[in-house]
């Protein structure tokens, strides 16, 4: 049997988005296309957060550009996808957008005020996620913090997502799995919209 090696699924990840951006970017792509409610969360984690801010899986960048409150804040968007940091650089050119790997990225260590992890971990295999939550860690300053965005249900559970293959979450083993690399979970949501998978957020602390 041949090892499993998480480069190469992250690898099909990033080319299945980029196979598609386009389409992801008309359909999905701004801000006037997401639930108000998720506007708001994220425009009020942002405002209650300081220092420089990272968006994980920045996707096309509008949750960057958003972040940026037009430009005031310091802000570093990252993906897998080279076609979503093209159409972002394109779309948003005042704010940085870089393609990178959640595992690695180019950030120096305990340098971010916040993170936005926004769904960006849906197709992260269960067993990586703990690696990936390491690399959160160690780039967040103390005291820093994370929105992270999951859809909910039987952690480690695969459905068919419209792009490639996703897991779901639930927000306990998510907490869990946070407390580990030594967060503390501040806020925890889930709500189910109408036509949409029951999905949440948490909003987690790195102590000090």
């Amino acid at each position: 049997m041949a090892r499993y090696d998480p480069r190469v699924l992250r690898a099909d990840v990033a080319a299945a988005y980029d196979a598609r951006a386009d389409e992801y970017v008309a359909k999905l792509g701004s801000v006037e296309q997401m639930a108000p409610q998720d506007v708001a969360t994220i425009e009020s984690w942002r405002d209650a957060t300081t220092g420089c801010l990272l968006d994980a899986g920045c996707g096309p960048g509008h949750w960057t550009d958003v972040l940026s409150a037009d430009g005031q804040r310091n802000v570093v968007g990252v993906d897998a996808s080279a076609r979503f940091v093209s159409s972002g650089r394109g779309r948003f050119p005042h704010v940085s957008l870089l393609v990178a790997d959640l595992v690695a990225l180019p950030i120096a260590t305990a340098s971010l005020g916040g993170m936005l992890a926004w769904f960006s971990l849906i197709h992260a295999a269960p067993t990586d996620v703990p690696e990936i939550l390491g690399e959160v860690a160690r780039v967040l300053a103390p005291g820093g913090s994370l929105l992270l965005g999951f859809f909910d249900g039987d952690a480690g559970e695969p459905f068919d997502h419209a792009v490639t293959t996703a897991y779901y979450w639930s927000a306990a083993a998510l907490g869990e799995l946070l407390v580990h690399h030594g967060f503390v979970v501040d806020e925890s949501v889930t709500r189910q919209d109408p036509g949409a998978r029951r999905h949440g957020h948490l909003v987690a602390t790195l102590k000090p």
